[in-house]
């Protein structure tokens, strides 16, 4: 087994995991009719919702209480799955165990792992499509120094399916981190950007050893696309 702190060993990964109950991170996303979030602060918002997660005390003391449920969802395959909600619906969910992030405008509630058929009511009826957003504000260069969550300039995926994507990426450079590294992300609170590599850019990112999501295919695309780098500064030096 696993620890909520370490990444799965590679001989876990990813058919030998099959074999294990399968579990899912649930993210709900708010979505009002009026002012739904711009696109890359929704993405933004994901990953350090997903970081927020493992960083937590209830999953990192081994006795807190949603520990064995991270154990068990990194002992499957690491699925996230991002739902919309609105309103009550949005109201309902943040009744729910969870943590809610925000971003300059988008608010991500992150949930412990459930079954992969086992999800709340309050979450199950939550839609997943209808997640594709605009941007509200061209996103600017990202500051120097900023981990930087880089996209496939060649896949288009709904925002939903980006958010998934971009939460996969932010835990694997979590994974990749020592214990002091993550203290001082999380001192700044998560601070990371989300932007689209230029495809000269991505040959380059894909080459360089940093930690790269390649997607298992259930939706959007193929399986093992490559869809995000994750480039921390910390996993550059040296």
């Amino acid at each position: 087994m696993t620890t909520p702190f370490d990444a799965p060993s590679p001989d876990d990964a990813p058919a030998g995991r099959d074999a294990n109950p399968q579990y899912v991170l649930p993210l709900v996303v708010r979505m009002e009719r009026t002012e739904p979030p711009g696109r890359t602060d929704a993405l933004e918002t994901s990953a350090r919702a997903v970081l927020t997660l493992l960083d937590d005390p209830r999953v990192t003391d081994p006795e807190g209480e949603w520990a064995a449920l991270v154990v068990a969802w990194t002992d499957g395959r690491i699925r996230k799955v991002v739902r919309r909600a609105r309103g009550g619906e949005w109201r309902k969910a943040g009744e729910l165990p969870g943590i809610t992030v925000t971003g300059a405008e988008a608010e991500v509630r992150v949930f412990p792992p459930v079954p992969l058929d086992g999800w709340p009511k309050e979450l199950a009826k939550l839609q997943v499509s209808g997640t594709d957003l605009e941007e509200t504000t061209p996103p600017a260069a990202p500051e120097p120094g900023l981990p930087v969550l880089w996209l496939n300039p060649e896949l288009e995926m709904s925002a939903g399916k980006t958010m998934a994507q971009t939460g996969h990426a932010a835990q694997l450079a979590w994974w990749r981190l020592d214990e002091a590294q993550r203290k001082e992300w999380a001192g700044n609170g998560f601070a990371l950007a989300v932007r689209t590599a230029t495809p000269q850019a991505w040959a380059e990112l894909t080459a360089s050893g940093l930690p790269l999501v390649q997607d298992a295919g259930f939706t959007e695309i193929a399986p093992g696309s490559s869809t995000v780098v994750a480039d921390h500064p910390a996993l550059r030096a040296g």
